[in-house]
């Protein structure tokens, strides 16, 4: 008898419809104002931390909802935006400034439902509020550090072939090597030129070769710069506990930062301006400190000062930079002592194998490098920074290091070795970055673009439950079922997918999918009654209407889901917004509009003998 619905069916569209209202859930319990506490570069976030948070918010009479800790931050949720604002400033004052204290929204999703991964869906700039930052890359300085590095590979590359050169210098904008005589001259320029075909290489009076960069390997630095400083940027927002924050790029050397519920501007600056680089360099132990603190400090030397203050003589030459780190992770040696675990690419693995080479048995110094952005600027109106150095970790280089990677110990503790190599993971930027625009969107505005987004959503969806009842009767009513399952779907998969987030675009592109998801029960339910004008029976015209306008309404989605797809590759911010939510509600709108309507059709009046259809 036609029809008929196998109970596989029934079963898969119960699943698929209870999966998607159980992923929907957690949007309907909103989010509590939280302030966020975690750990500057020196220091950490203990239980001691969590109790001197606690007892400072009794002192201070501060009613909480509750106060956690968890991947070492500490989230205190309030009941209202005051309390948020006066526990910010308790804590700040309390904390001093060895800590970051931020004002943030955190899910108030039940425990049950987040330990499976149910959590609310990611909200953009426009609807949550948060800070929206246009930077620019300081593109001089990364040119600069890309000359010290060819410096360093000269030197290497002619030291290996043991031809010998006088020296190797940086200039303004190319490189120098002098030779000792024109027969290593030539060997040189030869060996030099098959080595970087992508310098142009010039041999000028008194044996000096003068090496300039290609203009395509200027503008891969100048684009390799932008993109690295986008990853690491990324990833150090991402460790310090920023959803969903969007990073991309904007012309040559501008990156566009957005932090989505970020409310304290002060503190996404702190992310922000974390612009630091690393280097890892020998001890100069031939000296005496004490003479380079008094200010005799030998050439070929740099006096450099630890996180408590102690110096200590560091050769200028660097064996490797933090650039070329993919990974790093803190572990325990065979002794119990912590250590940090650290993955390079080749270039890196070459460079580090080769300093310390002839190096075993000494010490190597980890150097944070900050440029901090002074007041002035020069005169192309382009920031000026001020470099900062600190040693972060001295220890003894016990084998040749290479290959893939290698490990850094006498650390300290295990926490001081999980920060590092936290801070190695999230990278050194090629370039500092300076902050040329700055825009705050309040919580106040998201919540009102918010509402008006759901009115839409609400007066489109009821218009249409109205029109589909009215004119379709029983049939009208399935649609309606099958409309609002479309809606908790799109919902539950928006909820579900990591980097999806809603924008007020996608807002407007779940409006349309209302419209479009009624489009294809309203061919259906047409050409239902066209089988039932041509004197078919209900059975009979319920069968080819479906089958008949499957293709049609598969042709329609498909072009609809290509010009999304498209949206989505060449589209940025709102149009991949709009776009991402366009192609959810396209698939989900067929799954429910053919599959869920047929089963629930075949359950009512399937398998039966009637005379007429409620159509």
């Amino acid at each position: 008898m036609l029809n008929k619905t196998p109970m596989w069916k029934y079963l898969m569209v119960f699943f698929v419809l209870a999966v998607g209202a159980l992923y929907a859930l957690p949007n309907i319990f909103g989010e509590d104002h939280a302030v966020q506490i975690s750990a500057g570069r020196n220091t950490t976030v203990t239980t001691q931390t969590l109790q001197t948070v606690e007892q400072s918010l009794v002192d201070a009479r501060i009613d909480t909802k509750r106060v956690t800790m968890e991947n070492q931050q500490i989230l205190v949720r309030v009941k209202d935006s005051e309390s948020q604002l006066m526990a910010k400033e308790v804590l700040e004052k309390q904390l001093g400034g060895d800590y970051y204290v931020a004002m943030n929204l955190a899910p108030d999703t039940p425990s049950w439902l987040a330990s499976i991964g149910g959590e609310p869906i990611k909200l953009g700039l426009d609807l949550r509020g948060g800070v929206h930052f246009l930077m620019e890359v300081d593109m001089n300085l990364a040119m600069s550090k890309a000359l010290e590095d060819t410096v360093t590979s000269f030197r290497t590359n002619l030291r290996e072939e043991k031809i010998r050169y006088r020296g190797v210098r940086q200039l303004d904008d190319s490189v120098e090597v002098q030779f000792r005589d024109q027969e290593t001259l030539d060997q040189g320029l030869s060996y030099l030129k098959s080595r970087n075909p992508d310098w142009l290489f010039e041999e000028e009076d008194n044996l000096v070769v003068s090496a300039k960069m290609s203009q395509q390997k200027v503008l891969a630095i100048r684009d390799y710069a932008v993109k690295q400083n986008i990853t690491i940027m990324r990833n150090r927002v991402n460790q310090l506990g920023v959803a969903e924050p969007l990073i991309q790029r904007q012309g040559a050397d501008r990156i566009v930062v957005q932090l989505p519920g970020i409310q304290d501007t002060a503190r996404a600056k702190e992310i922000l301006n974390a612009t630091a680089t690393l280097d890892f360099r020998l001890l100069d132990t031939e000296h005496d400190v004490q003479a380079a603190v008094a200010g005799r400090i030998p050439p070929g030397a740099d006096l450099v000062k630890d996180q408590k203050g102690v110096p200590y003589l560091l050769q200028k030459k660097v064996m490797m930079s933090g650039n070329h780190i993919i990974d790093a992770a803190s572990s325990l040696d065979e002794y119990g002592r912590p250590q940090v675990n650290i993955s390079v690419d080749s270039e890196g693995g070459n460079k580090m194998s080769l300093g310390t080479k002839g190096n075993i048995g000494k010490p190597m110094a980890t150097v944070f490098i900050e440029y901090k952005p002074l007041a002035e600027r020069d005169k192309n109106d382009k920031p000026i920074f001020e470099k900062v150095e600190q040693i972060i970790s001295v220890a003894t280089i016990q084998s040749r290091l290479g290959g893939g990677g290698f490990r850094i110990t006498g650390v300290g503790s295990p926490q001081e070795a999980q920060n590092l190599a936290l801070l190695l993971r999230a990278g050194a930027l090629i370039a500092p970055i300076q902050i040329v625009e700055e825009r705050t969107v309040g919580p106040s505005l998201g919540q009102e673009n918010i509402d008006l987004g759901m009115q839409a959503i609400i007066w489109g969806f009821v218009l249409v439950l109205a029109f589909m009842a009215m004119y379709y009767r029983g049939f009208g009513l399935v649609a309606n079922f099958a409309l609002a399952a479309n809606l908790v779907l799109i919902v539950g998969v928006m909820s579900l997918i990591p980097g999806a987030t809603l924008t007020l675009p996608g807002m407007a592109g779940i409006v349309l999918t209302v419209g479009m998801a009624v489009d294809a029960n309203v061919l259906i339910f047409e050409r239902i009654r066209e089988e039932m004008r041509d004197g078919r029976g209900p059975q009979q015209s319920i069968h080819q209407g479906y089958d008949s306008a499957f293709s049609t309404i598969l042709d329609a989605n498909i072009t609809t889901l290509i010009a999304a797809i498209i949206l989505f590759a060449i589209g940025t911010g709102p149009i991949k917004g709009f776009s991402v939510t366009l192609a959810i509600g396209i698939i989900t709108s067929m799954f429910t509009a053919i599959v869920v309507t047929r089963v629930i059709v075949n359950a009512v009046w399937g398998g039966k003998r009637i005379d007429k259809l409620s159509i």
